[in-house]
């Protein structure tokens, strides 16, 4: 998480960490002590006051949680890519991202090609410690090889911050599609919404919807950015938001 100073600070122990004002800073524990936070700067971790810093809103964080209670909350949201980032069981001081990844689509032939818009990680990288390929929730720890980086895969981040935001947009997991999405942000279509298609697309997968240019394809949810689902002559499955144009009959 990140937290901005509000004022300069001079360490004078050697476990505390020193900053300038309006300095941003990675706030690593927030639970162990309600006067002191440990945090990161450039590199360097210790201990800062809490009453310099202001900690910037994050209401996706849930700081230090098992990982059952992360499972019954994201169960109860009840929509994909509901998530949530908390404090690593395993490893304290460290970090998990709980993600709700029901009805997420499948990957089962790999990569689809250069037409589509998301982008997966290399198959040849082993998958995070603590990931866990379910129905329902998944989890992925947050690694830290490097100082002052974070990464589930290959892309490395300066803060949670960057990484929460880079996987709204690029599936967080391997075997199936899966975006970080706010409750607020999942948009379901009003009643008889329609696209019409720009182009023909020719399923690769059960899971898809084809159709040919002209059809008009009746939009049953908008999940993510990418891909949308329809149903159209009877048949029901997924197709890429970008070969349909939104159309009001």
């Amino acid at each position: 998480m990140e937290s901005v100073a509000l004022y300069s600070f001079q360490a004078t122990e050697s476990d505390e960490l020193a900053f300038n004002k309006g300095d941003t800073l990675k706030i690593l524990n927030m639970e162990d002590d309600h006067n002191w936070y440990k945090a990161e700067l450039r590199g360097a971790e210790g201990f800062v006051p809490k009453n310099y810093i202001r900690v910037k809103p994050h209401p996706w964080y849930s700081g230090r949680i098992s990982r059952q209670l992360a499972e019954e909350i994201l169960m109860k949201r009840n929509h994909p890519g509901a998530f949530l980032v908390r404090e690593s069981e395993s490893s304290p001081g460290e970090f998990s991202v709980s993600v709700n990844g029901s009805r997420g689509l499948n990957f089962r032939h790999g990569c689809l090609g250069p037409a589509f818009s998301w982008r997966l990680p290399v198959p040849a990288a082993p998958p995070p410690t603590g990931t866990s390929y379910g129905d329902q929730v998944q989890h992925f720890k947050v690694l830290r090889e490097v100082p002052g980086k974070y990464h589930l895969w290959e892309e490395k981040f300066d803060s949670l911050n960057e990484l929460v935001a880079f996987y709204r947009t690029t599936t967080i997991a391997k075997k199936r599609q899966v975006f970080l999405r706010d409750e607020e942000s999942v948009v379901k279509p009003p009643r008889a919404c329609y696209a019409q298609a720009q182009f023909d697309f020719s399923t690769q997968d059960p899971s898809q919807l084809s159709f040919r240019r002209g059809d008009i394809i009746e939009v049953l949810e908008r999940l993510d950015p990418c891909w949308w689902r329809g149903r159209l002559c009877g048949r029901v499955g997924f197709f890429p938001r970008s070969y349909v144009q939104p159309v009001h009959l």
